[in-house]
């Protein structure tokens, strides 16, 4: 994977740090934000959304600051299983992978899902299944064709969610205070909504509740790990880029909660509809919400494409590193791990079904147990990156010797490891999202079974593509 121009069967370091800063973007900026946040806000009220947004930037950054030390030492394509594998164990690293593998196929459904929600606000008759079909299709075809074509799409839909978000926040702001009328003649709302239903409605259990959501909303920014295999200078793009990204998500996300809080009243939110969509609705802006429903749409594809992307390449290092059958490892002359992608389009299917039998409580159920599987992950990031920095330290190296240092270390990788372990405990205060645990936590155990029933499998040699065996 050093080779400046690889052969057929290895991945293109092809992404730039513009590449990697909007494949996070893209990631991150989707179903959680355009979706998740007006059931964040009809469970927990205005202020306990904010404050269940503030923690879950706060978790974000420390697990970031982790995963940026693993990855500037270890730029690997499928990076978390392999520094939970090195550093954790081999079943640990075995069993991360499948669960990131599960936190983008479950995510991919649900954004398919939301896509097909989208499209009904301007075709009330169409069936959700038929536009997830479409639009399962079209992202499959983006990943398919080269990297870097899949890198170009992914940083202009990212830029365009960036813009749009921004245009959302001033718009919004002049809303809430009068500089643009509300649709209806009703006066600015000025604050009213946040403190409507009091500081904190329903006490500060949802928050704790509705904190895997707020996570779930987050997960993205994980992919610039995923993608430090196939990026230029990773010690410097990647620090780059995990600076750059957290400061970005604290201002869009932050922001455009304040403004979807005091525009929509909490019993008025939900899933059905984005409540982008709803507070355009409001506003007297012509062809507004149409605009913002369209940019909804390609946001949450944009996502989903950078969701087939992460879990093609989580199924291609497994089997690279030989606990997956050689199928999954193969890679076309294009640099594109192709059986791996096909395989991870089951989300798609998924989408299928589950849009069919109950759209609007499935949706919820599928973001549950796609935050709680990207939670776990980060929970083994700040492990991972505790037990690094205690065995290169026991070794003897000089710690000038890591290209990027984590700061505030061992405090940074604890701090995120237990609000991450919260987040999960959270779950089974909420019957909506208790779910995720009665899936993930079998998920988790059949993961470590098929570990050690197969182990025999994983012993054979992994391929040549120039990274270590860690199994």
């Amino acid at each position: 994977m050093q080779s400046a121009a690889p052969s057929e069967g290895q991945f293109k370091r092809t992404m730039k740090a513009r590449h990697l800063v909007m494949l996070s973007l893209g990631g991150v900026i989707g179903t959680g934000l355009f979706f998740n946040t007006g059931y964040i806000i009809s469970t927990t009220g205005a202020l306990g959304t904010l404050l269940a947004y503030l923690i879950g930037a706060l978790v974000v950054y420390l697990v970031m600051l982790c995963l940026g030390e693993l990855a500037v030492a270890m730029p690997e394509t499928g990076a978390f299983h392999v520094y939970a594998a090195r550093y954790l164990g081999p079943a640990t690293g075995y069993t991360v992978a499948w669960l990131y593998w599960l936190t983008w196929t479950v995510a991919l459904g649900s954004s398919l899902t939301a896509a097909g929600f989208c499209m009904q606000y301007w075709f009330p008759q169409s069936p959700v299944w038929l536009w997830c079909l479409i639009f399962c299709l079209t992202i499959f075809l983006l990943n398919v064709v080269t990297s870097r074509f899949f890198a170009e799409s992914e940083f202009w839909f990212s830029l365009i969610k960036v813009i749009t978000i921004l245009a959302f926040i001033v718009l919004g702001g002049c809303a809430i205070f009068g500089l643009i009328p509300m649709k209806d003649g009703t006066p600015a709302p000025f604050l009213h909504n946040l403190m409507a239903s009091g500081w904190l409605p329903n006490g500060t259990l949802p928050i704790l509740m509705t904190m895997v959501a707020v996570n779930f909303a987050f997960s993205g920014t994980e992919l610039i790990g995923i993608a430090a295999g196939e990026t230029k200078n990773p010690e410097k793009v990647v620090p780059l880029a995990i600076r750059t990204t957290v400061v970005r998500l604290m201002l869009f996300f932050i922001g455009t909660v304040f403004v979807l809080a005091a525009l929509i009243p909490m019993e008025q939110a939900g899933v059905v509809k984005s409540p982008f969509v709803l507070v355009f609705e409001r506003i007297g802006v012509p062809y507004a919400a149409d605009i913002f429903n369209f940019v909804i749409l390609t946001a949450i594809l944009s996502a989903a494409n950078s969701g087939l992307y992460a879990s093609g390449r989580m199924l291609w290092s497994l089997a690279n590193q030989g606990t997956l059958p050689i199928y999954f490892s193969r890679i076309n002359a294009r640099g594109i791990p192709i059986n791996a992608l096909t395989f991870s389009m089951l989300g798609g299917v998924l989408a299928l079904l589950t849009s069919v039998i109950a759209p609007d409580t499935v949706f919820v159920a599928l973001s549950a147990i796609s935050g709680f599987a990207v939670v776990a992950v980060w929970l083994s990031i700040c492990a991972a990156h505790y037990a690094f920095r205690r065995r290169y330290l026991c070794s003897g190296q000089p710690i000038t010797g890591l290209k990027y240092r984590a700061p505030g270390y061992p405090l940074t990788p604890i701090v995120g490891f237990v609000l991450c372990l919260l987040a999960c405990i959270g779950l089974a205060f909420d019957p909506e999202q208790r779910i995720a645990l009665y899936c993930g936590l079998p998920f988790i155990a059949i993961c470590y079974l098929a570990y050690y029933l197969t182990r025999s499998v994983g012993e054979r040699k992994p391929l040549n593509t120039g990274e270590k065996h860690v199994g």
